[in-house]
């Protein structure tokens, strides 16, 4: 069970720099960066000098940079992966042991190797929107699934009983996975600075949105997708509904709190939740009003990423908070 615990905290902590290693990939245009995989133009480590690489690859525009920021991002990922298959050869060991998460574990293994091939098509459909937008989401899948698993194992050692998710928790971190795959629509599709006003969207024109072009998930490619294919309506609409997203996201996030709020123990992570919340929504408006500077965007990416980890943090306080409940209620009675 030490082991089973390390390996988890070992792959939370490489997961969560996969994912931000993804982010940095993309926000850099370095999606692209190699045009071919697993490795990058023919080989596992780049060269020095691109003029190696230009021979082998005539009338082809090589940056190394480029490159290496996807190259580094492919050899975290794939350490990850090694880590999650242990952790499964783990869990068949443990298989017989009551109450350990061997479907969990396995499960996880099935996504890393999707998440592998989403990388791969990344590539070979050249930045299809909807491939990078559901890559994004594979790997927010893998941290979320690996938190919940570290969990169960926390639960074990501490031989705590079973409680069931708070609904309201399920239900914020809902509307925070809607909200995450309306930002990597959006980033996917280069729309983060398809309007110019943080409020309106163009505060001096009036804008004839596109809404059956921008949300479409199969829209033709051409050659490549890098810069984006669609028209400025489409991209406004795309940036729209992101911000009513973010709005859905307000909404659940007050109901729940509300609901949560009674409950001591919930208020810290809570009060946690709403700091990030209220500081992600300032980032985004930053985004717009300064033309999405990549030190900006990289920092939108990252606070997403929080509000996940903070409420997988809340979900494993409500658990705990429902358990004290319980417990007080059975010694009243």
């Amino acid at each position: 069970m030490r082991w089973s615990l390390r390996l988890a905290t070992l792959a939370i902590g490489l997961a969560l720099v996969v994912v931000l290693l993804g982010g940095w990939t993309r926000l850099n245009d370095a999606g692209l960066g190699c045009p071919d995989w697993p490795g990058c133009y023919g080989t596992w480590i780049l060269p020095d000098d691109h003029s190696e690489l230009s021979e082998r690859h005539p009338g082809v525009v090589i940056d190394l940079r480029k490159g290496w920021i996807e190259m580094v991002h492919r050899y975290a990922a794939g350490t990850l992966g090694v880590l999650i298959l242990l952790m499964s050869v783990m869990a068949y060991r443990q298989r017989h042991r009551h109450g350990y998460p061997v479907a969990l574990s396995y499960g996880l293994l099935l996504l890393v190797v999707a998440q592998g091939i989403f990388g791969m098509w990344t590539v070979t459909l050249r930045l299809l929107p909807a491939v990078v937008t559901l890559h994004l989401l594979g790997g927010l899948a893998t941290l979320t699934l690996l938190i919940l698993l570290r969990q169960r194992l926390m639960r074990m050692v501490q031989k705590e009983s079973h409680t069931s998710a708070s609904p309201w928790v399920r239900l914020m971190l809902m509307a925070l996975f809607v909200q995450l795959a309306l930002g990597g629509w959006t980033s996917t599709n280069y729309a983060g600075w398809a309007c110019s006003d943080w409020f309106y969207c163009h505060r001096d024109q009036v804008v004839d949105y596109d809404f059956v072009a921008g949300l479409n998930p199969v829209m033709s490619v051409g050659p490549n997708y890098e810069g984006g294919l669609l028209p400025a309506e489409a991209r406004a609409a795309i940036q729209v509904t992101h911000r009513l997203g973010a709005l859905m996201l307000f909404v659940v996030s007050l109901l729940g709190t509300a609901k949560l709020w009674c409950r001591s123990g919930l208020r810290r992570p809570l009060c946690g939740y709403w700091i990030l919340l209220l500081t992600q929504a300032g980032l985004g408006v930053a985004n717009v009003i300064w033309l999405l500077p990549l030190g900006l965007a990289v920092a939108h990416h990252a606070g997403a990423v929080a509000l996940l980890l903070m409420l997988m943090h809340l979900n494993s306080r409500a658990r705990v908070a429902e358990q004290e409940i319980n417990h007080g209620y059975l010694v009243a009675h």
